[in-house]
């Protein structure tokens, strides 16, 4: 499986930039994916550099770069630290993390990540897990399922969607992509269908696979793990995940809550090198259209 086939990295070069790669230096690269970023970061480094990758699903584990400089983690990065700790590594320069979901699991039909086209309703960015899409759909309450749509997807009526879901899973089952649409048709919106099913689907997987609860994890982990000087380079793609690691980037905590010392001066052990959020260029989007919504966030260690 190719990496262009499997996910286009993302804003490539200003990642690169972003890590500040020493020759010699340990880097993590928290989404492996395909391998884009991976490869990149290798080119920079030196023989005695060294780049461990983590990826949950087992898809991209056959991405990983046949290299003495590399270790493919085949973990959840919400283990980081751990991860790190089994294979004796206490301190690394640089932390690189792609979040949201690649190309190919969107081009996986199978997996149940669009809503285009009828494929069982899975979502699993690990396949070995056992809960699926379709468990939360069809047992979750009204006011479980309200509240992620509200939460994960930042939708309205939000009530109307889940009443509309439960009187199609009274009728029977829905274990398809196409029956979640078909069920949430009469509170789809004709003129925003795309945008509100993309909110939807979104607000599934990010409740199934706990992003948000592995995204605070692993940044919270990332700050116990770095080098002085080391940065944290993250680029997400919608506002719940910015908004985490901007405020995390920013005070220390996913709250965005600034401590301070006895003498009132901020104790934050980051210091933001990107004051605003990179973005893609024109070029880049037009050649790579999902990375439309990308925004890139670099912080460094005190």
């Amino acid at each position: 499986m190719g990496i262009e086939t499997y996910h286009i990295p993302v804003m490539k070069e200003e990642c690169i930039e972003g890590l500040n790669i020493k020759p010699d230096g340990i880097y993590v690269d928290l989404t492996m994916g395909g391998g884009g970023h991976t490869r990149e970061i290798l080119k920079h480094l030196g023989e005695k550099g060294h780049l461990y990758s983590f990826d949950q699903d087992p898809d991209a584990a056959a991405n990983a770069p046949d290299d003495p400089r590399h270790t493919f983690v085949a973990s959840n990065f919400r283990f980081l630290r751990g991860a790190l700790r089994e294979r004796g590594v206490k301190g690394v320069d640089g932390i690189l993390a792609d979040l949201g979901v690649s190309s190919h699991h969107f081009d996986a039909k199978h997996r149940g990540f669009s809503f285009r086209g009828d494929a069982p309703l899975d979502m699993r960015m690990n396949t070995r897990a056992g809960r699926t899409a379709a468990d939360i759909v069809n047992n979750y309450s009204n006011e479980a399922l309200a509240t992620i749509f509200s939460q994960y997807g930042e939708l309205d009526t939000t009530w109307k969607i889940a009443n509309c879901i439960e009187r199609a899973r009274n009728s029977e089952p829905i274990t398809t992509t196409a029956q979640l649409v078909e069920a949430v048709k009469p509170c789809t919106p004709p003129k925003d269908e795309a945008k509100f099913l993309t909110k939807l689907f979104q607000a599934l997987r990010i409740e199934l696979n706990g992003e948000m609860e592995a995204l605070k994890m692993a940044l919270e982990q990332s700050i116990k793990v770095l080098n002085p000087e080391g940065r944290l380079v993250i680029m997400s793609y919608h506002s719940l995940e910015d908004r985490i690691v901007k405020n995390f980037m920013r005070s220390g905590n996913s709250d965005g809550k600034i401590e301070k010392d006895f003498y009132g001066r901020s104790t934050t052990p980051l210091k933001v090198i990107s004051r605003k959020a990179i973005v893609p260029s024109d070029q880049e989007i037009e050649r790579n259209p999902r990375s439309r919504s990308a925004k890139l966030r670099i912080a460094e260690m005190l």
